[in-house]
């Protein structure tokens, strides 16, 4: 399985689903109460028109679409747990408009005014479901209204407009007028609300990457205050160690003693890079031409001296030299180099590669571990995220090397499966580096 960290939808809204998604959900059981409320209008008209304004109306034929209405409205829940919410509400609205082509072929045809009940299951399709679906629902319509034409139970007092049973002008533009609205109202709607759907897509995208700069933010306070009160400790510390070499009269104490100086260096430099300087920009320095392979020796270098061992660099598809912010790049790949060798077993072998793939500088680190599933997959570049046992590692790895391919306009990929090891790929693009 293979995941692209930092093309996937922000942490924060892993929850969040668009208006797109959640709108056949939402409108389901609204729209089955507008049917039931529907249903009763229809029921209060018919029985008005016939026995108040005495109009012949077949009652009995009537009683069929009207009790197929409240059936399917008992039904459409099962219906939406077989199939889903939303073929489910396009089945609902296209039952719809062949129930009142029944109705309306029952009540004067295309005479009746209520024709354009029709354009209210467009309307719905084009807000609540896709393109297709409200494509298919005008099309039906018009095609419903059309056949009224042809069949239809006469209603004298309907047929102001029509006399002597011939072609009548009227409804033959009625029909045009009923093709035309429903074209566009398929078109504006939908345009419209593919328009206000693209605008969400942008504005939950926007929330998380202001959520992932205010966490990065916090992480930057978080180090900033750790480099200052760190600083005094570890200068108090190289003081000592220094003047500790210097009176040592054994040579194996001095040498302990210049290996703890150096290690406060170290330490010393890794609170610089994490320090407010570092702040203004993840990579926190300016990019410069590196060589690739002295890059990748010193990631190298930066392991344990047991664990060196272990690491194959390869560089044969690789440019001899790029513009890098080399040390923030290292940092990265350190992180990921580390993150594989904690992975793998029995001290296998770590691959850390580097190569030019269409344009983008591709750095992959592999190891033939113990892989991962799918739900760690999707949470790898979560901060504070780690499946390492507590104290093993804070979960932070990763995200930082996440954000610093973000900043760079790059990609951060994961290709892995459970016990078949895991590929991650670093591609930062050759054309912003200046190669």
């Amino acid at each position: 399985m293979r995941v692209d960290v930092t093309k996937g939808r922000p942490i924060e809204a892993a929850d969040l689903r668009t208006s797109a998604e959640v709108a056949p959900s939402l409108a389901l059981p609204w729209i089955v109460r507008l049917r039931y409320g529907v249903l009763g209008g229809q029921t209060a008209l018919i029985l008005l028109t016939r026995f108040a304004l005495g109009v012949e109306l077949p009652l009995g034929w009537l009683a069929v679409p009207l009790a197929l209405s409240a059936a399917s409205n008992r039904l459409v829940y099962t219906l939406a747990r077989r199939i889903g919410d939303r073929r489910a509400l396009g089945y609902l609205l296209a039952f719809d408009t062949l129930l009142l082509t029944l109705l309306l072929s029952l009540t004067g045809g295309p005479a009746n005014p209520l024709t354009l009940l029709y354009l209210v299951q467009i309307c719905l399709s084009a807000v609540v479901l896709s393109k297709s679906w409200t494509w298919a629902l005008g099309a039906a319509s018009t095609l419903g209204f059309g056949l009224l034409f042809v069949w239809h139970v006469t209603v004298p007092v309907l047929e102001a407009h029509h006399h002597g049973g011939g072609f009548s002008i009227h409804l033959g533009g009625m029909w045009v007028s009923f093709a035309a609205a429903t074209l566009l109202i398929s078109i504006s709607i939908g345009r419209v609300s593919d328009a206000l759907r693209l605008r969400e897509q942008e504005v939950l995208f926007l929330q998380g990457r202001i959520a992932r700069q205010e966490k990065l933010a916090s992480l930057v306070t978080l180090a900033a205050g750790a480099a200052h009160e760190l600083g005094s400790p570890l200068a108090t510390i190289a003081v000592v160690s220094k003047d500790l070499e210097l009176v040592a009269r054994d040579a194996e104490l001095a040498a302990d003693a210049r290996l703890i100086r150096a290690e406060v260096e170290r330490c010393r430099a890794i609170l610089q890079r994490m320090s407010s300087r570092g702040a203004a920009q993840p990579g926190g320095e300016t990019p410069a031409r590196v060589r690739l392979s002295d890059l990748l020796s010193h990631v190298r270098s930066e392991m344990p001296e047991a664990e060196r061992t272990r690491i194959r660099v390869e560089t044969a598809t690789a440019p001899a030299s790029v513009r890098l912010p080399a040390d923030a790049t290292r940092q990265a790949l350190i992180a990921l180099v580390r993150n594989a060798l904690d992975a793998s077993r029995d001290r296998q072998e770590v691959v850390l590669a580097a190569g030019e793939n269409s344009g983008w500088l591709e750095f992959t680190v592999r190891d033939s571990g113990r892989g991962m599933s799918a739900e760690t997959l999707r949470r790898i570049a979560e901060p504070f995220y780690t499946t390492k046992a507590a104290g093993a590692g804070m979960g932070l790895g990763t995200y930082l090397v996440r954000v610093f391919a973000e900043h760079l306009g790059g990609a951060l990929t994961f290709d892995s499966e459970p016990g078949l090891g895991t590929k991650a790929v670093l591609a930062l693009p050759l054309t912003q580096n200046g190669t």
